[in-house]
């Protein structure tokens, strides 16, 4: 029994030294996403100085590879790349012969893929296949495919990294159909991405070692819990595809500007924020099998780097600093002079009422429309506007950032109000005081969703119940007939129900106006030299209040005591007379409201 023991002590230690000594490996994948076509490290609204950018990628991309060996890093972007700056919109509109300044330093930088984003298309097919045609890396997107059913751009590619093969499977939301102009998007089809994902990774699974889901697309529910975390549309498919899709290793998303790093079951799943803010890294520890010499994915541990921490790199900005100065020169010019401020000094304010930087969006959009509705968003809360004097490009495309065209839809009176209550849902109303609706900001800031409308009048009325806040939604002097139709103008991304406007998607296209708003703008203001501020308080976020009628008062005598009209309390509270005793409703502008309960305390 001896000579037994010592057998199996040689080979408990045999597999312990083959255990210790079999062959690993540790590679890292660097993602960007979203960059909507931003290099230098600039805030192009204000000029000044910005945490972001292309340039500030840079300088990770180089220390990860000098960290880890350029022979061990994949760099991967997951799409909306060629559009969303002046830098972009410049090239793509005045000066595109030469190579797309995106593409250009992305080849510097050594890509190894780009995924097709939505906002790739704004600009047509001519600039897309160009920018493609350019790159020194693939553009992919296996769930878009052709009149004949072919992918129509490259599916995946394959990387060796010194023997570790990785699969890169580029996958598109579907959902690009509901807001991109047809004629944009002729001859493509918009397949479900998590179908296509599985029979791409079921096909070439075994011939990869790591498997790599680039998606312009992000998380539809909570990575943790698994609860939706917004309407499931098909917009977002990211944990469909990290949970059904059976072999991925590592999920790059992307399309919702949000900074994840996280792991769905054994998957790493990253999200880099937009505009170079952040690099979503994934590091990648592998074994070898002595059995078939297959690399085997041990541990993936994914992160995000805070790009504000590093400096622009020098050789990318000398590579786009002719693009940047040509791109500075046209912002910089002058087309009109402002008469008043179209100014944003607090964004919270200007959604509770009117002002005249939104009152002049929608009467550009109605000019050039025809159409006597109109509603806009105030995008972000960096969007300022201009002050009185000279009115720039610069100004003009800081206040509309995005590439969106003009459809004027027949839509019913009912759609208005169901589009307005989802709007008022962007407030709520706790102790007294309004404040952003957190499902607006969490887990996505959605600011750009909350519309503001001219050419109607309307209350929302805060303390009232979520669907059914909207009062008083009156058109040319009387009330909106829920069952009558009326022409509205809205940029192509609502009015194919974009933002949760389920309402307005189908609905019958009167005529569009296929110039982009930020030109129509500047259109406008060349055409009439000069601009006034108006500002006609159609509409505003209100507090419903109960007054309790004395004796002796009439209504007339009641309605002067409120500040209010005959007519409007008539109208709200369904009488024509009043007694003592009845309880009358009003409604008081809400930042009157704020003082009112101020010097009550």
């Amino acid at each position: 029994m001896a000579w037994f023991r010592k057998v199996w002590i040689w080979l408990f230690v045999l597999l312990a030294v083959v255990f210790v000594f079999a062959e690993t490996r540790q590679i890292v994948i660097l993602q960007t996403s979203d960059l909507h076509g931003y290099i230098y490290p600039i805030d192009y609204a204000t000029n000044r100085p910005a945490n972001q950018g292309l340039a500030k990628v840079a300088s990770v991309i180089k220390e990860q590879r000098e960290k880890y060996g350029e022979e061990n890093v994949i760099v991967v972007d997951t799409g909306d790349l060629i559009q969303g700056s002046p830098l972009e919109y410049y090239h793509a509109k005045f000066d595109n012969s030469d190579v797309d300044p995106m593409v250009l330093v992305m080849n510097h930088l050594k890509f190894a893929a780009s995924t097709i984003g939505n906002h790739e298309f704004n600009y047509g097919l001519d600039v897309l296949n160009k920018a493609i045609n350019e790159a020194e890396f693939p553009f992919l997107s296996a769930n878009i495919t052709d009149e004949f059913d072919s992918p129509y751009f490259m599916p995946y590619h394959i990387v060796d990294l010194n023997g570790v093969t990785v699969l890169i499977l580029g996958l598109t939301t579907k959902f690009i159909p509901n807001w991109e102009d047809p004629r944009n998007i002729s001859g493509l089809n918009f397949k479900d991405p998590v179908e296509i994902a599985k029979l791409y990774v079921e096909a070439l699974r075994d011939i990869a070692d790591v498997v790599v889901i680039a998606y312009h697309g992000g998380l539809e529910r909570d990575p943790v819990t698994g609860e939706p975390t917004e309407p499931l549309v098909g917009e977002n498919q990211g944990y469909e595809l990290a949970t059904q899709v059976p072999g991925v290793d590592v999920l790059l998303t992307g399309h919702q500007h949000r900074s994840i790093a996280t792991k769905i079951g054994n998957v790493a799943v990253t999200q880099p924020s937009n505009w170079g803010k952040m690099v979503g890294k994934v590091t990648i520890k592998l074994e070898k099998n002595e059995d078939d010499e297959r690399w085997i994915v041990k541990e993936v541990i994914p992160e995000l780097i805070d790009t504000s921490k590093y400096p622009a790199d020098p050789e990318v900005l000398e590579l786009a600093k002719p693009y940047e100065e040509k791109t500075q020169k046209w912002l910089d010019t002058p087309v009109g002079m402002a008469k008043g401020n179209f100014w944003i000094s607090d964004p919270f304010a200007a959604r509770l009422w009117d002002n005249p930087l939104i009152e002049f969006v929608n009467k550009v959009q109605m000019y050039y429309t025809g159409a006597k509705i109109s509603s806009t968003a105030l995008f972000t809360n960096d969007v300022k506007g201009w002050k009185e004097g000279p009115i720039t490009l610069r100004d003009i495309n800081a206040v509309y950032i995005y590439a969106n065209t003009l459809k004027v839809l027949k839509v019913k009176g009912k759609d208005i109000k169901d589009a307005l209550e989802r709007s008022a849902d962007y407030f709520v109303f706790e102790d007294g005081v309004a404040k952003e609706n957190k499902a607006w900001i969490e887990p996505k800031v959605q600011r750009y969703n909350y519309d503001m409308w001219e050419g109607i009048s309307y209350k929302i009325v805060l303390n009232r119940p979520k669907g059914d806040r909207i009062v008083d939604l009156m058109f040319e002097g009387k009330p909106i007939d829920m069952d009558a139709e009326y022409e509205i103008v809205l940029n192509n991304y609502r009015a194919g129900g974009g933002g949760g406007y389920e309402m307005f998607k189908g609905k019958p296209v009167v005529r569009e106006i296929l110039i982009e708003m930020a030109e129509l703008m500047s259109n406008y203001v060349l055409e009439k030299k000069e601009i006034e501020a108006t500002l006609d308080n159609n509409w505003g976020a209100y507090v419903e209040m109960n007054y309790t009628v004395q004796s002796e008062e009439t209504i007339e005598t009641v309605a002067s005591k409120l500040g209010v009209s005959v007519e409007d309390l008539k109208r709200w509270n369904n009488v024509q007379e009043v007694k003592p005793g009845d309880v009358l409703k009003h409604y008081v502008p809400y930042f009157e409201y704020l003082e009112l309960m101020q010097k009550a305390s």
